[in-house]
């Protein structure tokens, strides 16, 4: 089972017990994060989307650690004008582990294994 998530602008697909960089969020490490603009998702055969979010549907995530990626050279040069520019940048991302994918349809086998 995977869902596909809207956060900082992006999609990512998210997997249960999988690791994911997204964009920097404004949380430490070990904190518990919820995703609730599920856009869709999928259960083998079956899927699910959202006009424009998946209703009663949330992902749960632990922080693992904030970091920045490798670092990438921008260089800049007009030929035979003596103009170059060298510019180097690191993108800050968040590196998330997801624990749970919960859907209402989850929910409701849940609570009648619960019961039983």
């Amino acid at each position: 089972m995977y869902a596909i998530v809207e956060t900082g602008g992006k999609q990512y697909k998210l997997e249960e017990g999988k690791y994911t960089d997204i964009e920097l969020l404004d949380a430490e490490a070990d904190s518990k994060v919820v995703f609730d603009k599920i856009v869709m998702l999928v259960n083998g055969k079956k899927s699910k989307v959202g006009q424009p979010y998946v209703a009663n549907a949330t992902v749960d995530a632990t922080v693992v650690k904030n970091d920045k990626a490798k670092k990438v050279i921008v260089y800049k040069q007009r030929p035979k004008k003596g103009y170059r520019k060298k510019q180097g940048h690191r993108q800050q991302f968040t590196r998330v582990m997801i624990n749970k994918i919960n859907t209402k349809a989850a929910k409701k086998a849940g609570e009648t294994e619960g019961e039983e």
